[in-house]
């Protein structure tokens, strides 16, 4: 009866990982070839698979809940939140006020 030692299944354990990557690597590799040709076979975009050029995700596009209550001259807008708009800086810094704005 051959009994293996430690040492020699530990050696046949790292072989067989080694041999599970090479074969997951080729795996992967068929199934991107496979796969990149579906796309290119019916002309899809990463936009018709979900993956768009924004990180993947698709982001919820959440519109601003506050109330307009500035107006600039050329129908610029403001909520009053954040950072002041240039269009009304550059109103203040000429002598008009905030009230002129107000929606």
């Amino acid at each position: 009866m051959n009994i293996a030692t430690y040492a020699e299944i530990q050696a046949q354990i790292s072989r067989l990982q080694q041999e599970a990557e090479t074969l997951r690597k080729s795996e992967i590799a068929a199934v991107i070839a496979d796969v990149k040709a579906k796309i290119a076979a019916h002309g899809l975009t990463a936009r018709d698979l979900g993956l768009s050029a924004a990180g993947g995700a698709q982001r919820s596009s959440r519109k601003s809940t506050s109330p307009t209550r500035f107006v600039g001259p050329q129908g610029q807008t403001w909520s009053g939140f954040g950072r002041q708009p240039q269009w009304l800086h550059d109103a203040l810094a000429a002598g008009k006020t905030k009230a002129d704005f107000a929606a």
